[in-house]
């Protein structure tokens, strides 16, 4: 059954692969739930993946928006629905970036805790703003900077409201999009070589609408207003969990500072942390062998 009904009726895709223990999977911003194969395949014998598209992407790509909820509590909802569906009691949870802001927002407003056998955490920090409480949020101490630019996206994008997609814009709005979304990318600096290329296809139209991770304009300002005003704090919630957990941590990530990562990782009492000395926040891309290894150890050590 590929498609599940949520509770505004909307049909969320999820992809299911293998037989035995269930694993929950939950993806980063901007995946798509194939993305998983290559590092899934090789345990789908006694393992059953279940890997939902977010709304906006892959098979769910034609959903809704729902009203009046953000995006992390729209996916939260949509994931405690899907687990209802499938009554998944003791189940294992893989979370990635937005995918663990999920996870970790599940435990504080739901039941999610309770329900787990083990958790994998990769590469997401448990408090988005930076504050005199917490220095460790998206961008450390950059996070100013991030917060001008997506308040920047997030008026351009309502100004442009009545556009769906990239393609519909006039060329000097696209341009103007499209520029702020290399200074986005720029901002990061952990990987020279995307703003290079980015650059290089931005001067060419017929490659313009692949730049965004996004391509509905109405989707990309969900998204940019969930992370521009997200305030919840997931540190107590995360550090209270009980089942064996795994921490995936990109060592030179510049979107989750690891030594917040780590801070958190010494709190929780069952808890195991892998360092991706070679990456940032994208360690299965970086560094697949080691990821693959750990992920493999993972499933079967729990």
């Amino acid at each position: 059954m590929p498609y599940y009904t949520m509770p505004d009726q909307t049909q969320l895709f999820v992809r299911e692969i293998g037989q035995g223990d269930p694993v929950l999977v939950l993806s980063g911003l901007g995946m798509q739930s194939w993305q998983w194969l290559p590092f899934l395949l090789p345990s789908i014998k006694g393992h059953r993946f279940i890997i939902p598209d977010w709304r906006g992407f892959g098979g769910s790509k034609h959903c809704t928006i729902p009203n009046q909820l953000d995006a992390i509590s729209s996916h939260w909802r949509d994931i405690e629905c899907l687990v209802e569906q499938l009554k998944l009691e003791h189940f294992k949870l893989i979370a990635y970036s937005m995918g663990a802001s999920t996870a970790m927002h599940g435990m504080q407003y739901g039941n999610l805790s309770s329900k787990l056998k083990s958790y994998l955490h990769i590469d997401q920090t448990p408090k988005i703003s930076t504050d005199s409480s917490w220095s460790y949020g998206l961008f450390g101490t950059n996070y100013s900077k991030f917060i001008e630019l997506l308040q920047a996206l997030s008026t351009f994008l309502a100004e442009h409201q009545d556009h769906l997609t990239l393609q519909q814009l006039a060329p000097q709005p696209r341009q103007q999009l499209l520029t702020m979304w290399l200074d986005f990318i720029e901002l990061q600096n952990s990987n020279k070589l995307s703003p290079m290329l980015f650059k290089i296809a931005l001067k060419q139209p017929q490659f313009q609408k692949h730049l965004l991770p996004i391509q509905r304009l109405d989707y990309m300002a969900w998204y940019i207003n969930n992370y521009l005003h997200h305030q919840q704090d997931y540190r107590t919630a995360i550090s209270t969990l009980d089942c064996p957990t795994t921490f995936f941590i990109g060592e030179q990530s510049t979107l989750y500072p690891a030594q917040g990562q780590l801070k958190i990782a010494e709190k929780v009492k069952n808890a195991n942390t892998i360092l991706f000395k070679r990456s940032g926040h994208t360690p299965l891309l970086t560094e697949p062998l080691k990821f693959s290894r750990a992920l493999h150890h993972f499933l079967y050590a729990n």
